[in-house]
């Protein structure tokens, strides 16, 4: 059975990547949706022209990871395509932020995605695909989410080195960069308008729009994806330029 495996499903960029695997790939024959909010998955999953799995697991714990190992095993999966797309972020200078906040999202977007990707590795085969998403805040550190940015920075640097590790398998690895979107993502992770003049200005990248770009460009064997050309831009001025221009040029 060849299935996508897709984190952070319930809602946001997650749910528009169930809704673009289910509309442009047809080799995929069902999808694994996995979030914590069962009743978040379910809604989608409804919504779907595929097939698909409700996973509602905690991936930061052991035994979510465990649980999700086993169903791996149990089914013989072929997993054609893993996004790894949980994860969150906080706005707020290091200090002012809970010691939980800041573990929590090492905890989500570093270690559970290595965890997940770990796992999955031996269930996928040549011409599989992993799409990580990534961040425009890895480009560069950022005042006032230097956590977030930095598990970010993790992420890219992860995706690139293991996809030139698994170059010799065929497998690809994308990541996947966008800018502040209109979702979930900005309400949780505190920015609300008024609450950086940086994030009120930036454009804002649309998430289905995204999702389904991103898609393509990891079928195209593609290494990074942005999908604003604001974004792109960046991504360039950010190599070249000395890291505290580039800094206090993002600074939130």
């Amino acid at each position: 059975m060849k299935i996508a495996v897709i984190t952070g499903a319930s809602s946001g960029l997650g749910k528009e990547y169930a809704f673009a695997v289910s509309r442009l790939r047809p080799d995929i024959e069902e999808i694994w949706l996995i979030a914590r909010r069962e009743e978040k998955l379910l809604d989608v999953a409804s919504n779907l022209s595929k097939r698909s799995r409700i996973l509602s697991l905690d991936i930061t714990k052991d035994s979510a990871i465990e649980e999700y190992k086993g169903l791996l095993e149990t089914e013989k999966a072929e997993v054609c395509l893993l996004v790894n797309n949980a994860g969150y972020g906080k706005l707020g200078y290091f200090d002012e932020l809970s010691a939980e906040d800041n573990a929590g999202m090492i905890r989500l977007n570093c270690e559970a995605l290595t965890v997940m990707t770990n796992v999955t590795l031996p269930y996928m085969k040549e011409k599989s695909e992993i799409i990580n998403t990534c961040s425009i805040a890895s480009f560069a550190p950022n005042s006032r989410m230097a956590v977030y940015s930095s598990t970010k920075a993790f992420v890219m640097s992860f995706s690139r080195a293991l996809r030139d590790e698994l170059k010799s398998k065929g497998i690809n690895v994308l990541a996947v960069c966008p800018g502040p979107m209109e979702t979930e993502f900005l309400s949780l992770a505190g920015i609300e308008k008024g609450t950086s003049k940086t994030f009120d200005t930036l454009p804002r990248d649309n998430a289905q729009r995204v999702a389904e770009h991103s898609l393509k460009a990891s079928q195209q064997q593609k290494a990074v994806y942005c999908d604003h050309f604001f974004y792109k831009f960046y991504r360039v001025v950010a190599k070249i330029l000395p890291t505290s221009l580039v800094m206090k040029m993002a600074k939130t």
